[in-house]
């Protein structure tokens, strides 16, 4: 069922809601995603949880017409989401740059049992400023952003099994963006520090990470009271979409060691 909150700056934030069960799985996407790329997670899950698939704002059908974006906000726009619906207990589900805004609204949500991270936070300590991400990224953003999407982030986005009509989606729906609203949406990222919010987040954090890229566990456990990591061999940046079969099996373990019957 398709439903809508409101952020604390007066944002329409669109999200949908499935299932049944005590528990709420709260699934957020990452830099210029959409709730509907958690469906086979929905499908998959709906009998035995509670699904909510969020738009963050600037995305989907949420509203786009904030002025000043900053990793506080979006923390708010999940935290409204997590207060909005009528769920016993919470599991938040980040991937990519999401991941980062959970850790903060992990804060916010008093009856959060668990975050997951999916593809992301595998550092702590790898630090990337402004600076370097408009030499890095938002330089070719601007210049040109279809080849930048097409020639340029497939290089850290996809595996060599990434499935051809996956990078077609993930790439037709980046180019559906202007170049300064999508580097306005992802900037905010490289404005925080985020090892002083991992180190106050009390409940359990798992995470699912491609095999793309290395995970250092010593690191985040030097800031994260309870963290593991499991993970998924053979794909990029999103595992959900390119092997959902694998991706669900991992994430039914990971939640049955959250929640043992």
């Amino acid at each position: 069922m398709k439903k809508y909150t409101e952020s604390s700056d007066g944002q329409n934030i669109h999200y949908k809601e499935s299932g049944q069960g005590n528990t709420a799985l709260l699934f957020v996407h990452g830099w210029l995603g959409n709730a509907e790329w958690w469906n086979d997670q929905q499908e998959y899950f709906k009998d035995r949880y509670h699904i909510v698939q969020m738009d963050l704002p600037g995305h989907g059908q949420s509203d786009t017409s904030r002025k000043e974006w900053s990793s506080d906000l979006y923390a708010d726009d999940i935290a409204a989401v997590a207060a909005t619906i009528d769920s016993k207990e919470i599991i938040l589900v980040g991937h990519s740059m999401s991941g980062a805004y959970a850790l903060k609204a992990a804060l916010k949500i008093p009856n959060l049992k668990a975050l997951i991270l999916i593809d992301t936070v595998k550092d702590l300590d790898e630090t990337f400023t402004v600076e370097q991400a408009d030499e890095f990224l938002f330089t070719h953003y601007r210049n040109d952003f279809k080849n930048a999407v097409e020639n340029i982030l497939p290089q850290y986005l996809f595996a060599e099994k990434t499935p051809p009509d996956v990078q077609q989606k993930i790439q037709s729906e980046f180019l559906q963006n202007a170049p300064e609203k999508a580097i306005d949406l992802l900037r905010p990222l490289y404005h925080t520090d985020f090892r002083d919010t991992a180190s106050k987040v009390t409940v359990p954090v798992r995470a699912i990470s491609s095999d793309n890229t290395p995970t250092n566990i010593e690191n985040n456990r030097k800031y994260l009271k309870d963290y593991n990591y499991t993970e998924i061999a053979g794909t990029g940046h999103y595992p959900m979409l390119e092997n959902p079969g694998e991706f669900n099996r991992i994430l039914e373990n990971i939640l049955q060691e959250l929640n043992p019957s």
